[in-house]
């Protein structure tokens, strides 16, 4: 039976879909495996980034992201998490290179909504603490996975707690570059821990 773990105080979730099954050799090989998802995600971020400068300028002058621009960030956003779950051992199927099918681990986000033009001029100093935290929570995050790396290759499962231990983490990151991506003007919550 599969658990499904969703945060519902932030318009950015973490949505966790996952059996904890892990297929012991590419868990092995997980880095490698990752390589030609962290090459599509590189260039991707590329126009990413370009768009983020576009949907800044619009946001300040209209106070609004547009729906095409936000759809294109939000999906980029998916796709790194995707990606991001694949590596953090949160999820074991190799992620498809679309949003197109689902995969256990996906962020949920809210439709382009009104932002206030203060908070979006100034939106990259208001989140250096949320960028500081989540810096912070990436390296205890990695050392999860580390450890996950080991118990993954012995046992062929996930350990629960420290999946849900680094999904709690993984959240928070999400939020973070959702915020920072102009998806939603509301900060990244410590508060409302997914649930099983």
């Amino acid at each position: 039976m599969s658990e499904v773990m969703v945060s519902r105080l932030h318009p950015v979730t973490l949505i966790v879909d996952d059996d904890l099954r892990r297929t012991r050799i590419t868990v092995f090989f997980r880095l490698l495996l990752a390589i030609p998802h962290l090459i599509w995600l590189m260039i991707w971020g590329c126009v990413a980034e370009i768009a983020l400068v576009i949907a800044w300028v619009v946001a300040l002058v209209s106070g609004r992201v547009p729906d095409g621009l936000h759809n294109f960030l939000a999906s980029f956003l998916r796709y790194a998490t995707r990606v991001s779950a694949y590596l953090l051992l949160l999820a074991d199927p190799w992620p498809p290179f679309s949003n197109s099918q689902p995969y256990p681990v996906d962020a949920g986000i809210e439709a382009a909504a009104p932002q206030g033009r203060l908070g979006v001029l100034f939106r990259i100093v208001l989140a250096v603490p949320a960028i500081l935290l989540t810096y912070v929570f990436r390296i205890v995050n990695n050392i999860v996975a580390f450890l996950s790396w080991f118990y993954a290759i012995i046992f062929g499962r996930m350990h629960e707690g420290m999946r849900n231990t680094s999904a709690w983490l993984f959240r928070y990151e999400l939020q973070t570059y959702a915020y920072i991506f102009l998806l939603t003007d509301r900060y990244p919550s410590l508060a409302g821990a997914p649930t099983v």
